[in-house]
C-alpha cells in the first residue's frame, strides 16, 4: 500500500456517558476489591471494553438470579438503563446498586413517563429489542395501564395505524442514538394522523454532532472507516449514514483491515470515525496499522 492521507474525525470514540460509566465501574471495583461487582447487561456495546472489565473481575450478568451473594455484591446498571422492575428485583435481593445509566437516557425515560402521565399516546422511535428502548418503555408504563408504541422505521407505522389514528393526542420521544433522518421520516408520516402532537427530540447532542462531522468528512475522502462494535446502535447508524455519501466499511478492530485490503489500497484519502463506545487505543491501532501496511 502507498502512503495514505488519513484524517480522523475529532468526535470519534468515547462520549461522556460511556466514559462516566467506565470510570464509575472501575473505581467502585478498585474501592471494593473484596466485593463482587457485576454489570446488569453489558455496560456498553464494545467487546474489548467488556473483556477488559472482566480482567478486573467485573462480570456481566443478565438475570437477577445470577447474583448468588447479594450482601457482598454491587450491581452496576448499564449505560442504556434498566427496567424499574429489574432494578427493584436487584434491590429486593439485597444487592447494592450503582446507577451508571447515561444522563441523556435518563432524560428520555423522564420525558416518556411525563407524556403518558399527560394523556398522550406515546410513540418511541427506536429498535424495539434495544436495551435502551426496553428501559424507556418500561419506565414510561410503570404506573400506567397505557401501552406505548415502538417504531423502528416508517415501515412499522402500518401495524399500529389504527392506534395512531384513534389517539386524541400523540407524544414522541426517540432513542438517543437514532438517526435524525429516521425521526424526520416517521414524524412526517405520523403528523398526517395526529390531532395533537408533542415531540421531544431526545437524540443526544453528541450523537447528532458526531454524525454531522462524519458526514462532512465523508464528502472529502474516497473511503470512510467506521470503528466500533457491530452491536453498537450509534456506530451502526454512522456506517449507514456515511455509506450513502462515500464508500464505507465498518470494522471492530485493526484485525479486520485485511478483509478490505483492495478498498483500502485504492483509496488515497481515508476518513476515520468511531462510535461512542469505541476506546481511543482501538482507533489508534486502526490508523497505525493502515500506515504500517502502506510502508511495507
Amino acid at each position: 500500500m502507498e502512503n495514505k492521507n488519513i484524517k480522523k474525525a475529532n468526535l470519534a470514540g468515547f462520549c461522556y456517558g460511556v466514559k462516566r460509566a467506565i470510570d464509575l465501574t472501575t473505581s467502585i471495583k478498585q474501592e471494593n476489591p473484596d466485593m463482587n461487582v457485576f454489570t446488569f447487561g453489558e455496560l456498553i456495546h464494545n467487546n474489548q471494553v467488556i473483556e477488559n472489565l472482566e480482567k478486573l473481575g467485573i462480570k456481566v450478568i443478565h438475570d437477577v438470579n445470577e447474583i448468588t451473594n447479594p450482601e457482598n455484591s454491587i450491581c452496576v446498571i448499564r449505560t442504556h438503563g434498566a427496567t424499574p422492575q429489574d432494578i427493584n428485583k436487584i434491590r429486593e435481593k439485597g444487592c447494592k446498586i450503582l446507577d451508571a445509566t447515561c444522563v441523556d437516557v435518563k432524560k428520555v425515560q423522564e420525558k416518556a413517563k411525563s407524556l403518558i402521565e399527560e394523556g398522550y399516546k406515546l410513540i418511541i422511535i427506536g429498535k424495539i429489542n434495544h436495551p435502551e428502548v426496553i428501559g424507556i418503555k418500561a419506565h414510561a408504563e410503570e404506573n400506567s395501564d397505557e401501552k406505548s408504541i415502538v417504531l423502528a422505521s416508517v415501515d412499522d407505522i402500518e401495524e399500529h395505524l389504527e392506534e395512531i389514528k384513534s389517539a386524541k393526542k400523540i407524544g414522541i420521544v426517540i432513542q438517543t442514538t437514532q438517526k435524525t433522518e429516521n425521526l424526520q421520516k416517521i414524524l412526517a408520516h405520523v403528523a398526517q394522523y395526529a390531532k395533537e402532537l408533542k415531540v421531544y427530540n431526545t437524540i443526544c447532542k453528541t450523537t447528532s454532532n458526531r454524525q454531522k462531522e462524519a458526514k462532512a468528512l465523508a464528502k472529502e475522502v474516497d473511503l470512510m472507516i467506521v470503528v466500533g462494535s457491530k452491536t453498537s446502535a450509534n456506530t451502526s447508524h454512522l456506517a449507514e449514514i456515511l455509506s450513502e455519501i462515500t464508500t464505507t466499511i465498518h470494522i471492530e478492530t485493526e484485525k479486520e483491515i485485511d478483509n478490505y485490503k483492495e478498498l483500502i489500497e485504492k483509496a488515497q484519502n481515508i476518513g476515520v470515525t468511531a462510535g461512542a463506545s469505541t476506546p481511543e487505543y482501538i482507533i489508534t491501532n486502526v490508523i497505525d496499522t493502515i500506515k504500517l501496511k502502506g510502508e511495507i
